[in-house]
């Protein structure tokens, strides 16, 4: 199988998923989120790998949605443009729903979708550069792709309002102590730390780690998928209001935004 934005290498039972848009800090643009379905629907019928790691290729993990994408300038009526931008949530969920252990292998920028990405995996280790954002919310935005229940999950709604609603910024010693970060490594990379968790894990019995696996997954999110449906019809009303426009304007602009309500 061929992918056009990533890669994946595979040795004894570990999968490590490399995302490759350097040059883009490894920002997503359409064709990575379906290499990223593509590759994570891909260990559905391989009975080898029991860990799988993602990461980014250089200094970042992955910058969030590549602004510059054409895609991302959705033609057609409301139904297609509903269809399209549904790729993101369908990467999420594909790779929420891999059987096997996951591990991000956190370096660098892990901003808006690409948090979303770190926070879909069952563990996180990174570097001391690691860094977490979510802009969304200052560029008129809601959070999509499933990431507002992955984040609660993790941090609790509090702790999710001041990173969602307030994008604030957490740096390393911050995730980890948000529980964000489950470990952090002096070491420029993180993957040889992230391949210590992958190799314990790869040690256990598959079958008993990817029930319990599944099950503590579903008893996590049993109501998500009951409100989360919803998201990508809320990213169309926010697209569509004055103070999206006026929050895009601001941002280029480097102006403080006035607000309306409409």
């Amino acid at each position: 199988m061929t992918y056009q934005y990533l890669s994946i290498s595979k040795k004894d039972h570990i999968a490590t998923v490399t995302f490759n848009r350097p040059e883009k800090a490894n920002a997503t643009n359409y064709g990575l989120l379906a290499d990223i379905e593509k590759a994570s629907l891909s260990f559905r019928d391989d009975l080898e790998t029991r860990v799988v790691i993602f990461t980014g290729e250089g200094k970042n993990f992955c910058s969030g949605m590549d602004l510059s994408d054409p895609n991302l300038e959705f033609s057609g009526n409301r139904l297609s443009q509903r269809r399209a931008t549904r790729i993101g949530g369908r990467a999420i969920r594909a790779m929420c729903e891999i059987d096997q252990i996951t591990i991000s292998a956190w370096n660098g920028a892990a901003v808006g979708g690409g948090a979303v990405i770190a926070t879909a995996t069952d563990f996180r280790v990174g570097t001391n550069t690691a860094r977490l954002c979510y802009p969304e919310v200052i560029l008129g935005m809601n959070l999509m792709w499933f990431g507002l229940p992955l984040i609660v999950h993790l941090v609790g709604p509090a702790r999710a309002k001041r990173l969602v609603a307030g994008a604030e910024w957490l740096n390393a010693k911050q995730l980890e102590h948000w529980g964000l970060l489950d470990e952090v490594t002096d070491k420029e990379s993180p993957l040889s730390l992230a391949h210590q968790w992958a190799e314990q894990y790869a040690s256990k019995p598959p079958n008993a780690v990817q029930m319990i696996k599944q099950s503590v997954n579903k008893i996590a999110s049993a109501l998500d998928q009951s409100i989360m449906h919803m998201d990508v019809d809320q990213n169309l009303l926010a697209q569509s209001t004055e103070d999206k426009q006026e929050a895009v304007r601001a941002y280029l602009a480097k102006e403080a935004p006035t607000y309306t309500g409409n």
